[in-house]
């Protein structure tokens, strides 16, 4: 019997009270807004991008909020329309979790559109240079989602299989027998969560953990990999090492993006109905695929380059 992992961290990086600190989400969000920065900066003091160096920081800014309301609406709107009628608050708690990185992209798109129209600079060049440096998000996000214990994989037998207590709380029938099974060595646990919380320190409530869940693929860590380091590696050696016209790497970043999500999407749980036989994720990318083609083609078309 292979011993698989149990993923079953807490959320919080810093905790001050039974239900508030710093959470590992959030963080990640402010970490991949200060790496954005700092990128963005030096990529605009080597002149690779039409922004001066001196507004990143508040592009940056604006970026942020765009990305945030984005991927929010992107979330509540793809993933869980139904949810917002019966509890409309739902849609401002970000810290529990909950968004998407098709979302996240319409915001940051919409945010540099306007700010470089604002600016008169190119849009082409801001949106390249912020495509190049993106994916850093993307893996922070994805490391954020596995720390959190959230959209994991489909069931595997691979040898690096996780289990997720997270599954006990979404499949409500082996929540059940996951609850009834863990008050054998301790009647006092009130609910899932609970379990789940207590689990973390307690080797018998782990043992429980490991008897019920399914070992899963850690599609979080695929994510991570693909989306963020492999997308990251690509374009920044596009960017740094080569002469693209403005427009490419933007293309570029929507392709393969697109790309490396429905592969991965095939090792992903579905978080949501499926449309055919494609996940929901691999729906929103194949239409990333038709602006990407846009994006290239149109570079091709115009051969416009930054300045020297």
């Amino acid at each position: 019997m292979i011993a698989y992992y149990l993923d079953n961290f807490s959320p919080f990086l810093l905790k001050f009270g039974p239900s508030f600190g710093i959470r590992w989400y959030g963080f990640s969000y402010l970490l991949a807004f200060f790496c954005g920065f700092l990128l963005l900066r030096w990529l605009a003091q080597q002149r690779y991008c039409a922004l001066p160096a001196a507004k990143v920081a508040d592009f940056i800014a604006l970026a942020s909020l765009g990305v945030i309301a984005g991927g929010r609406l992107g979330y509540v709107l793809f993933y869980r329309p139904q949810q917002t009628l019966v509890d409309p608050l739902f849609i401002f708690r970000v810290w529990d979790g909950g968004m998407s990185s098709h979302g996240g992209m319409i915001g940051l798109t919409l945010v540099t559109f306007f700010y470089a129209r604002q600016q008169g600079i190119s849009w082409l060049s801001l949106a390249d240079n912020i495509a190049v440096v993106a994916p850093v998000g993307l893996f922070l996000g994805r490391c954020a989602n596995f720390i959190n214990g959230e959209l994991y994989g489909r069931a595997a037998t691979v040898p690096w299989a996780m289990q997720f207590p997270k599954e006990a709380l979404d499949l409500p029938a082996l929540g059940e027998r996951t609850l009834a099974a863990a008050r054998v060595v301790q009647l006092a646990i009130e609910n899932l969560d609970a379990l789940i919380v207590q689990a973390r320190s307690d080797v018998t409530l782990q043992g429980v953990l490991r008897r019920t869940l399914t070992p899963r693929h850690p599609s979080q860590i695929y994510e991570a990999l693909l989306e963020g380091a492999f997308l990251f590696t690509c374009l920044w050696i596009l960017r740094v090492r080569t002469r693209q016209p403005r427009g490419m790497l933007a293309g570029l970043f929507l392709l393969l993006y697109a790309f490396v999500r429905i592969v991965v999407e095939n090792f992903r749980e579905p978080d949501a109905p499926l449309t055919g036989s494609f996940t929901r994720g691999q729906t929103l990318s194949v239409m990333l695929i038709a602006g990407g083609i846009c994006f290239v083609a149109y570079a091709l078309k115009t051969r416009r380059y930054e300045a020297a």
